[in-house]
């Protein structure tokens, strides 16, 4: 053989072996993304020719698709879809989908590898393909409850049960209608979606676990209260100075307690009382005792820095990795750069009342196929160990206390000891940003709620997390208590 001929064969050998290592990737690796990828067109077509199966609570579809007269043969239909529309998200011919429609859509239009027999048999058969029924943990009564408690502001709620990990409502307002980007009209779908695109109020975000996170405020005096406990170092009734305001070191600026004078009575103010009032200097101090390190350390216990999904994607809370002495300060008590969604203010809430262990949070009860065939059930599972369980009952006193007898006191429900944290947080010059998060009962907790209230409230500077936050959060507590 000629050199020529051998330089040849190895370049042809090599493009073989090329194609065939991309085609193996291709169809062995990236084989699900690509199919799952909402610009595969030829997927979203697809999934048209089938019935796709329905999204089910208590039982009931709250979102299917019905037959229609035209090329793409079925149409989806969201039954109350402002009120579910953050869960289920939306479909459309040309602009994609979200929600449970895309976390699930390989399921929905029976194309996963879980249905594989059932598209073989759908072929043998003559059958026309449908898609599996996917039956969520959301309850109707809590889920209504909670969209009628946020009324017309703007913000999110989120009830999961800290037992189980099973989230039970999920609301977000401004809210909007899927049904309005499910028609077959691709002029008229691009109108409606570019209208609420260019909407400055974003009703397409889910404000449970996405998009542009707000500070939590003094709800995050949680996480740095069971930090120092979790030291050994401290206790509740570990004490501090008392000063109306406190500058922070290396700077000229004063901090000062929300109603501008001190921490309760006294010289010095214990971590008890700073959770019970809401008071920042303590948690300040405390702060700068621990070091941003231990707080970030117990920042992450508690799920801060990671996405998780439920299986909706969710935006990483954050808690930055480095700061200076002021700076620690400042996040001690939720500001500076810290960032926070409903999803893990709830989390940090279930960690307290479910004795230190966060359950992984779930929107899928189960999956069934066509046939009524089960594919996937619930499962609770374990997703961190945040605290130990002295920790938990230490700050579970402290959040029945300060609802009992303090800043949370909106949140009373009589007959029931409700644990429970409110945060007014600061955005600059900006209207503030209203919290509350808690559990009920304290001793045996059916469900963790978190509210945010974003805008103030409309009240400005005015809106507090006591007036607004904590009467939504009970309210949705008493929707549970009360089933």
């Amino acid at each position: 053989m000629t050199k020529e001929l051998k330089r040849v064969s190895v370049v042809v050998l090599l493009m073989f072996l090329s194609l065939f290592v991309s085609t193996t990737v291709i169809q062995a690796v990236s084989a699900d993304s690509l199919k799952s990828d909402a610009r595969n067109s030829r997927t979203l077509y697809a999934s048209y020719s089938a019935e796709r199966g329905p999204i089910l609570v208590d039982g009931e579809p709250i979102a299917y698709s019905q037959p229609v007269d035209d090329d793409y043969k079925f149409q989806r239909v969201y039954a109350n879809g402002p009120l579910y529309a953050p869960v289920t998200g939306y479909l459309t011919l040309n602009q994609g989908n979200t929600g449970i429609e895309s976390a699930l859509n390989d399921y929905l239009t029976g194309t996963s590898n879980d249905q594989f027999f059932d598209q073989v048999n759908a072929i043998l058969t003559g059958q026309s393909p449908k898609g599996a029924s996917v039956e969520l943990t959301i309850d109707p009564v809590v889920q209504q409850a909670a969209y009628d408690a946020l009324g017309d502001y703007q913000g999110a709620v989120i009830a999961i049960r800290p037992k189980t990990g099973e989230i039970i409502a999920m609301v977000s307002k401004p809210t909007f209608d899927p049904n309005v980007l499910a028609v077959h009209d691709t002029d008229q779908v691009i109108a409606a979606y570019n209208q609420l695109l260019d909407d400055p109020l974003d009703p397409l975000i889910n404000r449970t676990l996405a998009g542009a996170l707000d500070p939590p405020g003094s709800t995050f005096k949680l996480v740095v209260a069971s930090a120092a406990l979790e030291t050994g170092k401290y206790t509740a009734d570990s004490e501090f100075p008392n000063p109306a305001t406190l500058t922070l070191p290396e700077t000229t600026f004063d901090i000062s307690n929300s109603d501008e004078g001190t921490c309760g009575p006294g010289e010095n103010a214990t971590i008890a009382t700073a959770i019970r009032l809401s008071c920042n200097i303590p948690m300040a101090e405390l702060g700068q005792q621990l070091g941003y390190r231990t707080i970030l350390d117990q920042a992450n216990k508690f799920g801060f820095n990671e996405s998780i999904d439920v299986p909706l994607q969710s935006t990483e809370s954050y808690y930055p990795r480095v700061l200076d002495a002021p700076q620690t300060m400042l996040s001690a008590f939720g500001q500076y750069t810290v960032r926070a969604s409903p999803l893990q203010m709830a989390m940090v809430s279930m960690a307290i009342a479910n004795g230190g262990t966060i359950m992984k949070p779930n929107l899928v009860e189960s999956i069934t196929s066509s046939n009524l065939t089960t594919i996937q059930s619930f499962q609770p599972e374990v997703y961190k160990q945040a605290i130990s369980q002295q920790t938990a009952a230490a700050m579970t006193q402290m959040m029945v206390d300060a609802v009992a007898n303090g800043a949370a006191s909106n949140a009373t429900i009589d007959g029931v000891d409700v644990a429970g944290k409110t945060g007014t947080a600061q955005n600059d010059d900006n209207p503030y940003t209203l919290w509350f998060t808690g559990f009920a009962p304290a001793n045996d907790p059916e469900v963790v709620v978190a509210v945010v209230v974003q805008n103030g409230g409309g009240l400005g500077q005015d809106g507090t997390s006591s007036g607004i936050s904590a009467p939504i959060g009970r309210k949705v507590l008493e929707a549970v208590l009360g089933r």
